[in-house]
């Protein structure tokens, strides 16, 4: 069998690898593999097929996979205990140390926090982060 039918068949079975993953796992060595088949038709020196297969192989993988991860990034919705993150609320419950348990009522819900200085009910906090269903709040400026 001639080599260009061997790249033929390394083309089809990267591209099944592909369809099965889809993250842009092998797409790279099937444009590389389609490079050595057209390359298998000038010189029947294997080593300089593979050689080519895989410098391009590597070489478009570097050069275009941050391009392509930008395109198809897909847009992060927050979810409901993300977007509480940044915003400011209002202290409903005492909170006296990080050990000690307070409410906060933050677009319109109230919700469990902790902080790690004292925060006295009705003083504006602004949420910092999340612990499990606790948020940690800091006083607000």
């Amino acid at each position: 069998m001639e080599a260009w039918i061997y790249w033929l068949i390394i083309i089809l079975i990267l591209s099944f690898v592909e369809i099965i993953t889809i993250n842009l796992v092998t797409i790279w060595f099937v444009a590389s593999a389609a490079i050595a088949l057209v390359v298998s038709l000038f010189t029947e020196s294997f080593y300089i097929q593979f050689l080519v297969f895989g410098i391009t192989g590597l070489l478009i993988m570097v050069l275009t996979r941050p391009i392509l991860k930008k395109l198809l990034k897909k847009d992060d919705t927050k979810t409901n205990l993300d977007r509480v993150v940044g915003m400011t609320g209002i202290c409903t419950e005492e909170i006296s140390n990080k050990n000690d348990v307070g409410e906060v009522k933050v677009d319109g819900k109230r919700w469990s926090a902790i902080s790690s200085t004292k925060i006295e009910k009705g003083d504006e906090v602004i949420i910092t982060k999340i612990d499990g269903v606790k948020l940690i709040v800091k006083k607000g400026e």
